[in-house]
């Protein structure tokens, strides 16, 4: 039996996540201004050397705290699934594309679950030296500070976080979907970073953020965040949200509510897949 209480150094799980995160930034932020090699994984979809080396440098540290967890990353996913057992969940650099561009404005995901529950998440942006973390039932925090979702009562008064994605129609969808909204909101932000989206609509930064197709690792994170900070997360048709959920809506429960009875019509809320 797995026992996730302490690592082999005597640290939590928490303690452990915080920590590689940390070492993970500082290798960004050292390779930020330098050379990188780029390849492409599928259209607009590109990976960098520092994606793998980051991630082979969290792998290697979690492993001697916790050798008998599986890992599953974004560069090294192959057919592990996240929602089977305990399992690392990890995105060495989320926001690659701002990353290769010197777009400062990216960070590193690391998540625990157990059978897709998940226990753990960690997002570190080392530009800012901001830590997003949360751990089941104990709260979201920002800096070691409390953090709540927006307090708004109406999309109208509303900043929205969303990012397209590699998936082209449904990007398209995204926009169409607030050119619908508008003019009845503030704005939107496009961050190019959905883990961070995810963790500034936990915090009170942005009110709401939503997103056409994720994978595990771009979210583990964010989902437990934006629960822990008192918000609502779910599919684009207002289910639960899953590690491999179709679609997703992070905000609080007033603004969820409005924004899913104003998109009822729109394409964007149709299912894209057969979730398993």
């Amino acid at each position: 039996m797995v026992d996730i209480t302490r690592g082999t150094s005597g640290r939590t799980a928490a303690e452990i996540a915080r920590a590689v995160a940390i070492e993970a930034g500082r290798v960004m932020l050292d390779r930020f201004n330098r050379s990188k090699e780029i390849s492409y994984k599928g259209p607009g979809n590109i990976v960098t050397d520092v994606d793998i080396e980051v991630e082979q440098l969290i792998f290697s540290s979690l492993r001697a705290e916790y050798p008998d967890i599986t890992f599953v990353g974004e560069e090294s996913a192959g057919e592990i699934r996240a929602d089977e057992g305990y399992a690392w969940i990890v995105d060495p650099l989320d926001g690659t594309r701002n990353y290769a561009a010197g777009i400062p404005f990216y960070s590193t995901v690391i998540g625990l679950a157990k059978d897709g529950d998940i226990l753990v998440g960690v997002n570190y942006d080392p530009v800012r030296e901001d830590m997003f973390e949360a751990e089941k039932g104990e709260g979201a925090f920002l800096n070691c500070l409390p953090v709540k979702v927006s307090e708004k009562t109406a999309l109208r008064e509303c900043v929205i976080g969303v990012d397209l994605g590699y998936n082209s129609p449904g990007a398209a969808k995204a926009l169409d979907l607030l050119r619908g909204l508008w003019p009845n909101m503030q704005t939107s932000r496009i961050m190019g970073s959905s883990a961070l989206g995810l963790s500034y609509a936990a915090s009170g930064r942005t009110d709401l953020y939503f997103h056409h197709s994720l994978s595990p690792w771009d979210m583990v994170a964010g989902i437990l965040m934006v629960r822990e900070a008192g918000g609502v997360i779910t599919d684009r048709n207002g289910k639960p949200m899953t590690l491999y959920g179709d679609g997703l809506i992070a905000s609080s429960k007033t603004l969820h509510a409005e924004f899913l009875q104003r998109t009822e019509r729109s394409s964007w809320r149709e299912p894209t897949q057969h979730l398993v």
